[in-house]
């Protein structure tokens, strides 16, 4: 592997940043398993007043909060309405059906973003002959979409409507601070009407682990029961959620740069033959493009990448996502456009010349 490496496989391969290390290395901590954390509880009351609600529960990651969130709304032999793409069904290892019983029932969209009208579709009430619909679950960015937003009036219409036939909707918010700075909106008026919504510390923010789960005093009550079924129980933690506390309040700011990289990829590739991207999709900090020239596979084109130290994420054989971040300036995506570039030059004149 070359010494030098620009790494656009995800936002979650920063580093923790000095700040970060040092409020680590400073934490006071307490058993959490007792509530006794003081690092941990702080991090949860900010993440509580941020998203104006009645409690907060810090989780390991952004699988373990989604997956609690999908136990306690639902029971057994219930449908989980969802994206396609949707994290939840991709990206879980099915375990909204190995730990809740449930089965997903999804629908395409172009963009990623479930609206009401998607979403009657699916909607199944109890019946004798059919499983019923338990929770419905929207993505804000929908990142297999391409980082795509949901805006506040879809989330409001599908939330009241949903409520209207008896449905709780999680968030899954991993990049919601990504969404609140597109759409220059707040978490609070992206989120309100949602049952519960979790989020990543670990991605856009930057911290190196932890999620946060938020909702009412109840729903934080039984999540931190279901936190414990799977494996969450936290002891010392306060030496994580410090690292969670600075991302809250640092890692907001470099993510209009992130916007701003990611556009900037996005126009360059463009220019690329072989390369089929709407840079006016690219809204956020995640790139998804296609290859349609022949000679290559994504995963071949991966592995040239690596080989003059740019790291990707191919997604299928024709496409591949790459998610701006922190520790990957504009030199960097500059780099990372100029080996992608003569990669699929090169591949193009073995092909003319074979």
């Amino acid at each position: 592997m070359p010494p030098y490496v620009v790494d656009l496989r995800s936002d979650t391969v920063t580093r923790p940043t000095a700040a970060m290390r040092r409020a680590m290395g400073e934490a006071e901590v307490g058993d959490d398993g007792y509530h006794e954390d003081p690092t941990v509880n702080h991090l949860e009351e900010r993440a509580a007043e941020i998203f104006a609600r009645e409690g907060a529960l810090f989780v390991a990651s952004g699988t373990m909060g989604n997956q609690a969130a999908i136990h306690v709304h639902t029971r057994p032999g219930q449908e989980v309405i969802c994206e396609t793409r949707a994290h939840v069904f991709n990206s879980e290892m099915a375990m909204m059906a190995a730990f809740s019983g449930c089965i997903a029932r999804t629908s395409w969209v172009e963009d990623g973003i479930l609206t009401w009208k998607h979403i009657a579709t699916l909607l199944r009430q109890p019946a004798e002959n059919r499983a019923a619909t338990g929770l419905i679950v929207l993505e804000n960015t929908a990142n297999l979409a391409g980082g795509t937003v949901c805006s506040s009036e879809i989330a409001e219409e599908v939330c009241q409507r949903a409520h209207a036939a008896g449905v709780p909707v999680h968030l899954d918010g991993a990049r919601i601070f990504n969404a609140c700075a597109a759409l220059g909106r707040t978490p609070v008026e992206l989120t309100s009407k949602f049952d519960s919504v979790m989020f990543c510390l670990s991605k856009g923010l930057g911290a190196p682990v932890g999620s946060m789960l938020v909702g009412s005093k109840s729903f934080i009550q039984e999540a931190r029961r279901v936190r414990k079924m799977l494996g969450g129980g936290l002891r010392q933690v306060g030496v994580l959620a410090a690292a969670g506390l600075v991302a809250l309040e640092e890692g907001l700011r470099s993510i209009p740069e992130d916007h701003e990289n990611a556009r900037f990829v996005a126009d360059a590739l463009a220019e690329v033959e072989g390369i089929r991207i709407d840079p006016s999709k690219v809204v956020t900090n995640i790139v998804v493009f296609e290859l349609v020239a022949a000679g290559l596979d994504a995963f071949e084109v991966s592995r040239r990448l690596a080989g003059v130290g740019v790291l990707v994420n191919p997604r299928t054989h024709t496409t591949i996502r790459l998610v701006t971040h922190r520790d990957a300036d504009r030199a960097g995506c500059e780099r990372a456009v100029d080996a992608l570039r003569r990669v699929l030059g090169a591949s193009r004149e073995a092909v003319r010349s074979g």
